[in-house]
Formats: C-alpha cells, sequence, structure tokens
C-alpha cells in the first residue's frame, strides 16, 4: 500500500514538473544569419505593421524583401533596417498569414494574425528602430521564462514535494479514520 502511494506522489511530481516546463518546442522559427519581425504580430485588417530587419552582424548586407498573401511587396534598401505596410482590408479576421523575409538569397518566414474589427485610422507603430541600443533580455526575463511562469512552476513543485511527503509519511492506520 506505501509503494502505491509514493509512485502516486512521484507521477504527480513528475506532471508537475511536465505542465510547468515551457513548450519552447511548439513555437516554429526559421535560422537565418539575420535577424526579423513583424510588429504588432496581431493585427486589425487596415492596420499599420513596422517590418524590422536585423542587420547588426552583417548577415543581412543587400536589400531585403518582405512579402506576404495580406501585405504589398517590400524592399527595404541596405541602409535601412526597418519599413511600414499596411494590411489588406481584405484579410480575414482570425486568420494567421506567413510573412516572408529575404535577403542575400537567405529566406526566413514569422506569421501575422488578423485580429477582428476595422481601426478607426492609421495604426501607430511606436518604434524608432534606429535609435538606441539593442539591449538584452534583461533580469526580469530568465533564459525566456517571465517571472509569473517562474512563480507558478515553483508553487508546482514545490506543492508535488510536499504531497509526496505527506503520503509517504502517513501510517496505514490513518486511512480508515
Amino acid at each position: 500500500m506505501r509503494a502505491i502511494r509514493v509512485a502516486s506522489a512521484a507521477l504527480l511530481g513528475v506532471t508537475a514538473l511536465t505542465f510547468s516546463a515551457r513548450a519552447a518546442v511548439a513555437k516554429e522559427t526559421d535560422i537565418t544569419p539575420f535577424g526579423f519581425s513583424v510588429l504588432p504580430s496581431t493585427i486589425a485588417a487596415g492596420g499599420q505593421v513596422a517590418l524590422l530587419l536585423e542587420r547588426n552582424h552583417g548577415g543581412c548586407r543587400g536589400s531585403a524583401t518582405v512579402t506576404s498573401a495580406v501585405l504589398d511587396t517590400v524592399i527595404i534598401p541596405p541602409h535601412k533596417s526597418y519599413a511600414t505596410a499596411v494590411v489588406d482590408w481584405d484579410a480575414r479576421p482570425g486568420a494567421v498569414y506567413r510573412v516572408t523575409f529575404t535577403c542575400d538569397g537567405v529566406s526566413g518566414s514569422t506569421s501575422v494574425t488578423i485580429a477582428g474589427g476595422r481601426p478607426d485610422g492609421p495604426t501607430p507603430v511606436p518604434l524608432h528602430p534606429d535609435r538606441g541600443v539593442h539591449a538584452g533580455e534583461g533580469g526580469s526575463n530568465i533564459a525566456g521564462f517571465d517571472l509569473k511562469e517562474l512563480g507558478m512552476g515553483a508553487a508546482l513543485i514545490t506543492g508535488s514535494i510536499g504531497a509526496a511527503y505527506y503520503f509517504s509519511r502517513r501510517r496505514p492506520g490513518e486511512d480508515d479514520a
């Protein structure tokens, strides 16, 4: 009977660890010698997005071409690191579209999600990518985890260890009460 309790507690602990682990394999990424992104990644049809290209390490020296089913083809000149584009008005709300960046013969893609509703006017892009410094992850984001994820993981692990200890220390006669 005691072995069943210990095995149950161990299974609870493994389950807690499994659910607290980040699902990194679910995120689709393209590996290119240059970085790229679309901001915001969720936008209403007719909204304006910023197309960002990271040229920091020389991975993209020439012109970059950005293509998508919901954007006009945009060419980012060699001396620029961003451009803006307007999402087509006929984009389906809730749909996810691929945005492909091609530079120096290398392509990478990311996605943009179309939100429901229509914007009242042009969507402001609060970025100024030509200004400022390229900062690191920072202290509040340790290896991709935020503080809430770390706290929830710690709580699950602590709870499973406590349950395992409690069930392993119970005497056989305590179940009958």
